[in-house]
């Protein structure tokens, strides 16, 4: 009976062989991607505070998480006048833009609220939709509320007015792309916010 020799050479090229395969059969299953994730937001308390500069012809509440300041470019634009703020928002990476005209012969009703809908309506591009709500209030406050849905830059906008002297406008901007599962829960978190401002306000005689 004839010994067989096997050569160790022919045996080393068998095992890289098999273990190719076996590798090849491991990388042929489906791959899964996992979901997007986001960053946990912390929240902080909702208080608030007063706002009275002496100033300016009216009044309100505003969070105290929030930073008052007065630039001198509002959204590209120069103010009007000093009663032109941010409400910035640092922990939340968001902007409230709030900008106040008198209703004179320069600045009608009609055209401050044409203004005010045609600024808005510029984010159709990008919103999903643009949702109005009719704002009211005992102190002689009343407007609308715009909630901007989708990935626009701006998800929330107001105006109010007492129809008469005062028309105050208000967006709310975030620091980042705009994508609206990403800065929907702040959004969320903000707007009572926002509707505490609006119901706060007061005019100035």
């Amino acid at each position: 009976m004839n010994k067989i020799n096997f050569n160790p050479f022919f045996l080393k090229n068998i095992f890289f062989f098999l273990l190719s395969l076996f590798l090849i059969a491991g990388c042929s299953d489906s791959y899964t991607p996992k979901p997007r994730g986001y960053y946990k937001i912390v929240f902080p308390q909702r208080t608030y505070q007063q706002f009275d500069n002496g100033s300016c012809p009216f009044t309100f509440e505003y969070p105290k998480y929030g930073v008052l300041n007065r630039d001198t470019v509002f959204l590209d634009t120069l103010p009007d006048n000093d009663c032109w703020f941010n409400v910035t928002f640092p922990t939340l990476n968001g902007n409230l833009y709030l900008s106040y005209k008198d209703i004179d012969k320069n600045n009608s009703l009609e055209k401050l609220i044409d203004d005010a809908h045609r600024l808005t309506f510029k984010h159709t591009v990008k919103a999903d939709y643009i949702e109005e709500n009719i704002l009211s209030t005992p102190n002689n406050v009343g407007g609308v509320l715009y909630d901007v849905g989708g990935n626009a830059a701006s998800a929330l906008q107001f105006f109010v007015t007492d129809s008469v002297h005062h028309f105050l406008r208000g967006s709310l901007y975030f620091y980042s792309s705009p994508n609206a599962d990403s800065i929907a829960p702040v959004v969320k978190f903000l707007r009572p916010d926002v509707l505490k401002l609006i119901e706060t306000l007061k005019w100035k005689e």
